[in-house]
């Protein structure tokens, strides 16, 4: 576990960020910047052991953000339901140089990308390695969002090489917990009644439970390099969202509906190849059964 380092989380009161951080200031001296738009979430950051500044990446203006961390964890991103690429390449991309720039002296950079940089395959079961062709994934919940994370990973590529800068960047599958994720997300759509509508039968992912994400950071930025090394970051089980539907199903007592309602042009599976990052992490540790049932008592579990 990292200990007596000084370490900066982008965006750290988002759904991943916000546990990761909370879990990292227990041992090190963690700063977190971010905007702080939503009320509260500053205050909630600080107290879980964080010292924020507020920031915007795309400004340029780190004015009151050391530039002495030892390891960089970039995990803020730009999701959006418009159509405005212009506005997103700059959070996710020149946001991504701006701050590799800023912290340059850093041992060791973990980035945050997305399985939606994969161009989507006609097979549901096809394995996406690392080496896969890059594409639009026609997110319709985000269009913008697999160009400028493809964007991003190019940034964060030069940065790397520029300033001799070790990188990780890793590639997100379905992360979950007790905060939020896809998986839970499902389940709190069933527990209230509503329907649970994906883009394939049967649709699937690797989920990740955050314990092993943030178990997993140090391996990942001990293993950062120049060049940068990109590796899929998923869980080890291949699990359906009929199948996670059904078993929070089972926890709640119900029967849950789940609707396929095909999306051209998109990735009809989530499958990915975790060879790189088992040699580098070793196996998980939460069965995504044992993780949702968590989710569920912390969530929905009448006392």
């Amino acid at each position: 576990m990292l200990a007596d380092e000084k370490i900066l989380v982008t965006g750290p009161a988002g759904q991943i960020a916000f546990p990761m951080a909370s879990y990292l200031a227990k041992d090190n001296e963690v700063w977190g910047i971010a905007r702080f738009g939503t009320e509260g979430s500053r205050e909630r950051v600080e107290l879980a052991g964080v010292r924020t500044v507020v920031c915007d990446l795309v400004s340029g203006d780190f004015t009151g953000v050391p530039d002495d961390f030892t390891y960089v964890v970039h995990l803020a991103a730009f999701q959006g339901p418009g159509l405005d690429y212009d506005e997103a390449i700059r959070v996710n991309a020149e946001g991504t140089g701006l701050l590799l720039a800023h912290c340059r002296r850093a041992r060791g950079v973990l980035v945050m990308s997305t399985h939606s940089v994969y161009k989507p395959q006609d097979g549901y079961r096809h394995v996406y390695r690392e080496a896969d062709p890059l594409g639009d994934v026609n997110a319709t919940h985000s269009p913008t969002y697999s160009v400028s994370k493809i964007s991003e990973e190019a940034v964060a590529r030069y940065c790397s090489r520029a300033y001799e800068l070790p990188t990780m960047i890793a590639r997100m599958n379905a992360s979950y917990g007790d905060v939020g994720g896809l998986p839970v997300l499902h389940m709190d759509a069933i527990v209230a009644g509503e329907p649970v509508v994906t883009r394939w039968d049967p649709c699937l992912y690797m989920p990740i439970h955050q314990d092993d994400i943030n178990a997993q950071t140090e391996s990942l930025l001990a293993a950062a390099s120049v060049p940068a090394t990109i590796i899929n970051w998923a869980g080890d089980e291949i699990v359906s969202v009929q199948q996670w539907s059904a078993y929070a199903g089972d926890l709640a007592g119900v029967r849950p509906e789940v609707i396929a309602k095909e999306i051209p042009g998109t990735l009809r599976g989530s499958v990915a190849d975790i060879s790189k990052r088992l040699n580098i992490t070793g196996p998980c540790q939460v069965h995504w059964k044992d993780g949702l049932r968590r989710a569920f008592d912390v969530r929905h579990r009448v006392s």
